[in-house]
Formats: C-alpha cells, structure tokens, sequence
C-alpha cells in the first residue's frame, strides 16, 4: 500500500490522467452536447437493432439487410459534400438542431406505421427501407456539419480529445441501445423500439438549444457551390497523409463493417440464438469500442498515428476472419469485443489525423470527404455483400472481406508508412 508521498504522488498522476481523458469537457457546450448524444445516441442504436431483426423477421433475405444498408448508407456518398458546403456557408448550430429535429420526425413515422400495424409482408419490408433512405438524406448533412461543430465547441487545441469522447459516446451507446433492443423487441416489438428513439431526439434537441455558441465566420466568396465542393476534396486527396488514412478507413467501411449488416444471420443461423443473442453480439463488439476510443482519449500525444492506424485496421482484419469463422458464442463475442476496440480506435486516429491537418475555412468540406470515404461507401459494399452472401453465404462472405482487409493492411505498412517517414510528414506531437 502506498503511504505519504508516495500516495500523494499515485493520487496527482492518477488525477492527470483522469483530467487527461475528459479534458473537452471543461467547455460547457461540450457538457451539453455530450449528455444529449447519449440520450439520443442510445435511441438511434436500439432503432438500428430493431429495424435489422424487423427486415429479417418479414422476409428472411439476406438480399435485403444488404439493400437495406445500401439504401440508408448511399446518400452519404451523393450528397455528403453539400452537407459539408451548407456546414461551412452557414450556421453548424442551426444546422445540426434542424437535422436531429427532422430525424425524430422520421422515427415518429416508422413507429406509427408499425404500431398501427400498416407494415406487413415483403412489401411491409420496404416501406422500412424507404424510410431508412429518407433517414440517410438526413445524415448526409448531419455527419459533416456535426463533426465540423465539434471545433466550434471545444477549440482546436481539445478537438482530437473531443473527438475520442464522442467515440466512446457513440460506443457507449451502441453498447447499451442493442442490448436494451435485443430484449424489447421480444418483449414489446419493434414498433415501441422506434418511438422509444423518436423521443430519445428530444435530450440532444433540447442540449442544442441550451448552447450559447459564438457565431461562426460564414463562407464568402464569388465561388460557385459546386467549386467549393471541388476545393475541398482537393485538398484532402492532395495531402498524402490524409489520403492514405481516409483510403484505410474507406477499406474498413466496404469490407470491415459489413459483418453488422449480416449480425441477425449470424445470430440466427449460424450461432442458433434470438434476438437477445443479437444484442448481446452487438453490445460486446460495443464495449471493446468503447475501450478503445478511451484508450484514445487518454493520449496527449499524437506521435506515430500512421503506425497506429494500420496496426488497429490489421487487427481488425484478423479479427473478421475469425469472427467469420466461429461457431461458438463466447469466440464470437470475445473476437467481436477485439474488433471493437481496434476499429475505434482506428476510427479516431484517423478523424484526428485528418482534423488536425485541416485549415478551419474548409473544415467542414474535408470533413464531408472523410464522410463520404468513410459512411459513404457502406452502402456499395452492403449491396455488394448482400449479393454475395445470398450465393455463398455470411460467413464466406465475411472470411473474404477480412482477407482483402488484411492484404490491405500490409501494403498500408509496406508503401504509406516508409513513405511518411521519409518525407517527415507524420502528425505533428502537438496538436
């Protein structure tokens, strides 16, 4: 047992560390913000549970998750960009508050189509698709002007600590909204699962409207839209740094995260559970997200991210293949717990990266490319992976997307991280 100054000193470094890892939350906003997320957050991942097991249990396709995810993910791809000209042009507060408003309404919808008993069938299944399309419409604009609102909160010198807690919110929730899901959708369905979202949009409004925020500088300029557009993808495939994390990251969201879209499957079919066996997949695979965007968070230094990028994307991509192969629950939760975290963390580093390389002016541009490169070319592989687990199968079409993750993975190490270290061109230690 420590005594005396010994104590004294394992209390004053067991406070820095603390004060290290919540240091964005000395910004009030950043209080507000942070406690409505997890509210709202929470509502979001029981809907995204509930309406998986909801197209699963009408029809049975596996075709359908897949066009399902396609459907709610391909306006991030189209029309992201304008979100990022809007967040930069405009107020990013307004436009947030206007986004999570829109989305409680669609929530609404969904819940009272169900209740009322009006989806029903295969025909019933796509009605949820089209509103899933509607709800990706929304977050092509919510995403970009949301992350760049993050600098507006908390300043730049606290950004990638921001970041790293709003990680471990989302993480947070993800852990908690299936788990909660997988045992109300059997207890009072999937209608109640999506009002319970509706409302849970009313915590993060209201946190939105408590904020005093000082107004932005608004875009100016004879540029037309779509040259802003231009200027800000420029930018980002013209800084080789960050076009080697995004192109990473891009990988992980075709390949890497498409196991979520085929969870009921395996819930289902290969492991032989429920819907609280679902959750349970899910939560595990949360709580190692989690960990590793805390673990992120902690940092103070942001020496060597390149490094760490690719060793949490080659971690990732063992672990999918394992996942994919496992037909035993408690492998299956402990692997998915591992790719929780290493994908996290993965997911902040390079948010980081591309933050801190980014000129304020054109934030919320660049910010729309990392959405698009990241969110937005999940709906390609989600059709993509549809189609070939309906010829082949889930788990095969899993074991094959984490043998592309992991070659790539290594060519990110043979080619991306000798070239940045020979041009010097790391993250800076201070950010």
């Amino acid at each position: 047992m420590a005594t005396g100054s010994n104590a004294i000193a394992l209390d004053e470094a067991g406070s820095s560390v603390s004060s290290s890892r919540f240091r964005a939350l000395r910004h009030r906003n950043f209080q507000l913000f942070i406690g409505g997320q997890l509210v709202s957050l929470c509502g979001t991942w029981i809907q995204n549970t509930a309406q998986l097991w909801f197209i699963y249990r009408l029809t049975g396709s596996a075709a359908l998750l897949g066009i399902f995810g396609f459907m709610n993910q391909i306006p991030m791809l189209l029309l992201s960009a304008f979100g990022g000209y809007v967040g930069d042009r405009y107020s990013r507060h307004r436009g947030v508050i206007a986004t999570q408003a829109v989305s409680m309404i669609l929530a609404l919808l969904l819940a009272a189509l169900t209740l009322t008993h009006r989806i029903q069938g295969r025909r019933g299944a796509w009605v949820v698709i089209f509103i899933g399309l509607l709800q990706g419409i929304v977050n092509a604009f919510d995403v970009p002007i949301r992350q760049s609102f993050f600098v507006n909160m908390v300043g730049k010198s606290d950004l990638p600590n921001a970041i790293a807690l709003n990680s471990s919110i989302f993480n947070g929730a993800r852990v908690i909204g299936p788990a909660i899901a997988g045992f109300a959708i059997s207890l009072i369905g999937e209608g109640w699962c999506f009002f319970v979202n509706a409302l849970s949009f009313l915590a993060v409004i209201v946190a939105l409207l408590a904020m005093r925020v000082t107004p932005q500088e608004e875009m100016t300029g004879t540029k037309s839209a779509w040259q802003s557009l231009l200027q800000g993808f420029r930018f980002a495939m013209d800084d080789r740094v960050i076009r080697s994390v995004l192109i990473l990251l891009s990988m992980l969201s075709f390949f890497g995260l498409q196991y979520m879209v085929f969870m009921p499957i395996f819930a289902k079919d290969v492991l032989h559970g429920g819907a609280s066996t679902l959750g349970w997949l899910m939560s595990a695979s949360g709580v190692g997200a989690v960990l590793g965007a805390l673990q992120f968070a902690a940092r103070t230094k942001y020496k060597g991210m390149l490094t760490w990028v690719g060793t949490m994307f080659l971690i990732s991509s063992l672990g999918l293949i394992l996942f994919s192969q496992s037909r035993w629950f408690w492998v299956s939760a402990t692997v998915l717990f591992i790719f929780g975290f290493a994908a996290t963390s993965q997911m902040a580093a390079t948010n980081t990266t591309v933050q801190n390389r980014v000129p304020d002016e054109l934030r919320s541009r660049v910010m729309a490319v990392y959405a698009t490169m990241f969110m937005g070319v999940q709906p390609i592989g989600s059709l993509f992976a549809g189609g070939l687990a309906k010829r082949f199968g889930a788990p095969a079409t899993v074991t094959a997307f984490g043998a592309i993750c992991l070659l790539g993975s290594l060519i990110f190490f043979w080619r991306a991280i000798p070239w940045a270290r020979s041009a010097k061109s790391a993250i800076p230690a201070k950010v």
